[in-house]
């Protein structure tokens, strides 16, 4: 599995948006600039994280976006899969996946435990945590 740009940007985008006061909105933007991410294919990105629940688009002449749950609510796995669809290291590893080396392969449960230990990783951190980690390295 490699994490696509989109991924990517909106993990940034998020994070850029945990870090303002809970209440505020932001202008997408505002978000693209700070974060160099560009608009149009952020806006792409914050459609598809506004159908999963994660932001919430505020619509009219103060609109923009906050998060639709609490940063400590949202881990970076709930990200990723909110963009990119269930995380896999490799196609075996895939619950409902059919190999034809099922029965013999001596790699799955190698794939199967690195894939657990990186999701694991992936739950454990939230934005809240990011952001806590980003406030430490400014000071």
């Amino acid at each position: 599995m490699k994490l696509t740009r989109a991924g990517e940007y909106g993990i940034r985008g998020m994070l850029y948006l945990a870090m303002q006061p809970q209440d505020r909105v932001t202008l997408l933007s505002e978000i693209s600039n700070t974060q160099n991410i560009p608009e149009s294919y952020l806006s792409k990105i914050f459609q598809i994280l506004t159908r999963a629940g994660l932001v919430r688009s505020h619509r009219g002449f103060k609109g923009g976006y906050t998060l639709g749950l609490p940063s400590e609510d949202i881990t970076i796995k709930d990200i990723i899969e909110g963009i990119e669809g269930p995380i896999a290291l490799n196609r075996c590893a895939i619950e409902d996946s059919t190999c034809s080396e099922d029965a013999g392969c001596q790699i799955q449960d190698v794939w199967k435990d690195a894939q657990n230990a990186m999701i694991g990783v992936l739950e454990g951190t939230t934005l809240a945590d990011l952001v806590e980690k980003s406030l430490l390295r400014k000071s």
